[in-house]
């Protein structure tokens, strides 16, 4: 988290600073507010309330300026309201301020040449994306903006990724994810931020420096360390690295004699590199950290940090000596496992003492010697050809190191789950026997229908031949009838009563074989393909088809899902979230049920709608079912914050070195203001952090804060260690209290609405499967309990805020958590800084004296060997100038200094963990 910004204000008189104003909200439009005129009067405070809140929820703003905008008066709403409406409807603006506009010539001039042309569009996209309200990004999003860049990322050339094009492309991303809705998107998609990775292979260094500023901020996103490490493993193949990580140590180590740009790009990489060690399961896990870390060690990433200390930069010194922090306490830490001060890892033979003394007399030591034994037996060929065995026997230990606990488990569970794909492979394997038999079957009987209907063809042929013979002997015997009965004979009158339906299908085998086999036609008109049958929205339609794909699962299977309570988990939250957006509207219905008589006929989205629609109170369910998977998880994130107010309100009343730090600080502001209004009884809190703004009249380096850390260094050094008083402020910094009950107020909503389904529920008539009733029932006991804990610490959460206010002197309602605690947070961030500054001018000094020392002692030896060739005496003195030279090139006179300097470094990387050095050290990507 960067540092706050402070004002740079004199400290004035301390006793009567006011507290900062709000930021001023300012319109685009170039014309002033009081003379825009309006055609419509402003509407009731409830109805403004409600058309505000809908445009501010358009902005997409941050929460502080959230507050801003509702904290002004009525009739500027209306006017910002009405600016950004008739903004909005201006036909100038109107068609720039929809994705639309972008998209079809963004997909053209990607494919172009028009160099200047392709940059301006996307640099045009790229404000766009971070300027224009929500529904900008959702419609980008539909129109499938994302994979229109990544797409462009995979396909362009060498000229294009070297060109200024590439850092705006990976800018419209970075954009995109500024945005809660777009940065959900860009981690949905299963390639982004693999394709993302790829943009480290350019020259460019404003791109590589973009690209590791978004991998390392996904880093700390839920669920994206993991894409991270898997988009470092794609671009080893696709960079054809030896191994992971290769190109960034190579890039880390490289001197491209362009100061600036070689800070930037170290510092990016050094950024990510303390992310990827340290966020997703480094956070808590020493196994992984120590495992990742290594990876980087065997790439010769030490030596490389010693090389990169010679910049002198403080933001990278920062980044480094985290790292190094880090490193030197999980060593600690492995250590303290073996009783003993380090850990030589470069040695196999301390290593391998180690794991022999821990594991002797262990049931485990005999598995032990069985490694060794099978270790003895691995083939050692030189040249490398045995290497593939070590390193498949390297992963399958690392894998067991990183399971940790969980290795037992995890063997339990995939040996039932072997068990059980066995038994599917076995059910399977009967059912295809089956099939076969079942098939050879069919091919017997075909095989004998063929020659069937071959002797048929062959009598009937031989029928025709009859019919033929007969009608010539009927002609010959006919001026032969005549005079007898038959001439008066006529047939016509008998098929009257002839059923020739029956007679054909009783005795033509012909025709019976081709009833049964089919005609032509038949087969013609049973594979004709049906035209599709589709009356809802043709992009409502095709997005319905994409989350259906996705889902994969079939109409009957969601249904059931949904009737269960997905007791079987397979509907995710977010597909979940995207039903919802899928539910069947009154005018779909109406529409689907003019044509259900036509269901073989509809299309996908249709008959999904169609069908989900017969499900009763269908919309109510998805509601209740999302609610119930997210519950835990908001009340994951709702508790952390409002424990941070309860304990930070405690321990700003509690500490006893902040008391006596505001008593210095009371004690010096009115000898300062003494004559003037000195003898004040307090100050407000706020003043604390104009402190940091007043430097000293003698040496502009010097700020009161110093000079009050000084004092307080001689005086009373236990208030040195107040991080350790406050550690819950930083958290608490952060809680918008109006965000964080306006959370709480939101899930007790829904847990009365899921309390009001659940009466409907249970007065009606359940269908078979329906178990909304027995899951709902049992998840409203445990979540209201859950949840009643949650209000009563809100509600004790507020009234310790009001307490530590009224500790302190102030008005209640004038200040909120994150701006109270703020003004603390700061105020230690400004202290440890400060006191990292004292320490910097005393190793300066110290060495300034120490190189004094130096020059004289260097004066003196040189004037003794002057004397010393007159007397004679030249070989002593030369062998005592040569001892000393030595010793200045071995550092052995600097060891006294050395080990000072050691003791302030360490002081220091003390400091950087208790003032958020671990959250400022890693990447500093804003979301």
């Amino acid at each position: 988290m960067p540092p706050r910004k402070r004002t740079r204000q004199g400290l004035g008189f301390l006793c009567c600073f006011g507290s900062s104003e709000p930021p001023e909200i300012n319109l685009k439009d170039s014309v002033p507010l009081q003379l825009l005129e309006f055609s419509a009067p402003m509407p009731p405070a409830e109805e403004l309330h409600a058309r505000f809140s809908e445009l501010v929820d358009e902005l997409d703003l941050t929460d502080k300026n959230r507050e801003a905008m509702f904290a002004l008066p009525d009739e500027k709403k209306w006017q910002i309201y009405c600016s950004k409406k008739k903004e909005q409807e201006d036909p100038n603006k109107l068609a720039t301020s929809w994705p639309d506009y972008y998209i079809d010539p963004l997909i053209i001039l990607l494919q172009s040449e028009e160099m200047e042309m392709r940059n301006k569009v996307v640099e045009d996209l790229k404000t766009a994306l971070r300027t224009q309200p929500m529904r900008f990004v959702t419609r980008f999003i539909e129109l499938d903006g994302l994979t229109c860049l990544l797409n462009f990322l995979r396909s362009m050339d060498y000229e294009t990724s070297e060109s200024r094009v590439h850092t705006s492309v990976i800018g419209c991303i970075k954009a995109l994810m500024n945005n809660s809705q777009g940065r959900a998107h860009v981690l949905a998609h299963p390639q982004s931020i693999n394709t993302i990775s790829q943009s480290l292979r350019t020259e460019n260094i404003k791109t590589k420096v973009a690209v590791l500023e978004i991998l390392g901020a996904v880093c700390l996103v839920p669920d994206g360390h993991k894409k991270v490490l898997q988009a470092m493993a794609h671009y080893q193949k696709y960079a054809a690295e030896r191994t992971r990580f290769q190109t960034l140590l190579n890039e880390l180590d490289k001197s491209t004699g362009r100061y600036r740009d070689e800070v930037n790009l170290k510092t990016a990489i050094m950024s990510f590199i303390n992310a990827v060690l340290n966020a997703g399961a480094g956070e808590d896990n020493l196994e992984f950290r120590l495992h990742l870390r290594y990876e980087f060690l065997m790439l010769g990433i030490q030596p490389v940090i010693d090389k990169l200390r010679q910049h002198e930069n403080a933001t990278l010194d920062r980044h480094l000596d985290f790292f190094e922090m880090v490193r030197n306490e999980d060593d600690s830490e492995l250590a303290k496992r073996f009783d003993i001060i380090h850990v030589d890892t470069k040695s196999a033979s301390a290593m391998f003492e180690l794991v022999k003394k821990k594991l002797s007399h262990t049931d485990a030591y005999p598995h032990l010697l069985s490694v060794l034994q099978h270790c003895l037996q691995m083939p050692y060929k030189r040249g490398g050809g045995s290497l593939q065995h070590w390193q498949l026997l390297d992963r399958i230990l690392q894998q067991i190191i990183l399971q940790d606990d969980k290795v037992e488990s995890q063997l339990f569970i995939y040996s039932s789950s072997y068990e059980t794909l066995l038994a599917k492979l076995e059910r399977k394997e009967r059912e295809c026997e089956t099939k076969t038999q079942e098939k050879e079957d069919m091919m017997k009987t075909l095989n004998k229908m063929k020659d069937k209907l071959q002797r048929e063809g062959v009598e009937l042929r031989s029928a025709r031949e009859q019919v033929l013979d007969l009608s010539s002997r009927i002609s010959d015997f006919s001026h032969v009838i005549n005079g007898t009965i038959w001439n008066d004979i006529d047939d016509l009158r008998a098929f009257k009563i002839l059923d020739l339906k029956d007679i054909e299908k009783m005795f033509s085998a012909y025709q019976r074989q081709q009833k049964e086999t089919g005609s032509m036609d038949d087969i013609y008109v049973s594979t004709r393909k049906v035209k599709e049958l589709s009356v809802i929205d043709g992009r409502r339609a095709q997005n319905c088809v994409i989350l259906l794909s996705k889902l994969k699962m079939s109409n009957d299977e969601i249904k059931r899902a949904i009737l269960e309570m997905d007791e079987r988990e397979e509907l995710a939250k977010d597909m979940l979230e995207q039903l919802l957006k899928f539910v069947p509207e009154k005018s779909d219905i109406d529409l689907l049920e003019e044509h259900k008589h036509e269901l073989e006929r509809m299309a996908r989205a249709d008959r999904f709608l169609f069908e989900m629609s017969r499900i009763d109170h269908y919309q109510q369910r998805l509601q209740a079912l999302f609610f119930k998977k997210k519950f835990a998880e908001r009340l994951a994130e709702a508790k952390p914050k409002v424990e941070a107010i309860l304990n930070a309100s405690r321990q700003v009343i509690r500490s006893k070195r902040l008391t006596q730090i505001l008593e210095v600080v009371l004690a010096f502001g009115n000898f300062m203001n003494k004559g003037q209004r000195g003898n004040a009884f307090g100050f407000k809190v706020s003043s604390l952090n104009k402190i940091a703004d007043t430097k000293s009249s003698i040496d502009r380096n010097i700020t009161m804060l110093h000079y009050l850390i000084m004092i307080f260094e001689k005086n009373y050094p236990d208030t040195l260690h107040i991080q350790e008083d406050l550690s819950s402020v930083p958290e608490a910094a952060k809680v918008n209290l109006a965000e964080l009950e306006k959370e709480v107020y939101s899930i007790k909503s829904g847990l009365k609405a899921l309390e009001a389904e659940l009466h409907y529920q249970q007065s009606r008539t359940r269908e078979r499967g329906d178990k909304f009733v027995a899951v709902i029932s049992d998840f409203i006991t445990v979540a209201g309990f859950s949840f009643s804990e949650l209000e009563d610490q809100l509600t004790e959460a507020k009234d310790k805020f009001l307490k530590s206010l009224k500790h302190f002197g102030e008005e209640e309602g004038k200040m909120q958590p994150d701006e109270f605690f703020g003004i603390f947070d700061t105020f230690l961030q400004s202290f440890s800084e400060a006191r990292q500054d004292l320490e910097n001018m005393q190793r300066r000094k110290d060495e300034e004296e120490r190189r004094a020392r130096m020059e004289a002692m260097l004066k003196e030896q040189r004037e003794r060997e002057r004397r010393a060739k007159k007397s004679g005496a030249s070989d002593e003195v030369s062998g005592e100038f040569d001892d000393l030279v030595s010793a200045l090139r071995s550092g052995e006179v600097f060891d006294k200094d050395l080990n000072k300097f050691k003791r302030n470094r360490k002081r220091s990387v003390n400091q950087l963990v208790e003032g958020g050095g671990r959250e400022r050290a890693v990447s500093k990507v804003n979301y």
